[in-house]
């Protein structure tokens, strides 16, 4: 088993010339990959004090309205309240680049009395994942 003198020089200098090839591709692969931004969200607020709510059984409502700044279509998959109290209603079509939709959490506050603090968490498939939007107010 001999050493080709010849063989060593062609590897020698190809080998490199591959690896620098390669890396410009992987190189090239992850810049595509960072330049496509997916879907983000972006409300204008994420939080809203309703102040003094009247007692009695008359349910009260905001909208969260929010961005799509990305560059993919926004899926919201899901708005959750923690109590039965509080209602999310959110689009259940996808939000084009660019484009705005609203959220609205309604607040039922038949048999609250005094101050009060609800969450709703909203999912999507873009940046952030998860979201939580508050609703507070007093109940006289």
């Amino acid at each position: 088993m001999g050493i080709n003198v010849n063989t060593m020089r062609i590897n020698s200098k190809i080998i490199p010339s591959l690896v620098a090839v390669l890396a410009i591709l992987l190189l090239g692969a992850f810049s595509a990959q960072g330049a496509a931004k997916g879907s983000s969200i972006k409300f204008e607020e994420k939080s809203f004090d309703f102040g003094n709510v009247a007692k009695g059984n008359k349910p009260v409502s905001h909208e969260f309205e929010f961005v799509n700044d990305g560059e993919q279509n926004l899926v919201i998959l899901s708005a959750t309240a923690e109590c039965g109290c509080t209602k999310p209603e959110y689009p259940q079509a996808p939000i084009p680049p660019g484009k705005r939709g609203r959220i609205k959490v309604t607040f039922n506050p038949a048999g609250f009395r005094g101050v009060f603090s609800k969450q709703v968490t909203v999912r999507t498939n873009g940046n952030p994942k998860k979201v939580r939007l508050i609703i507070k107010g007093n109940v006289q």
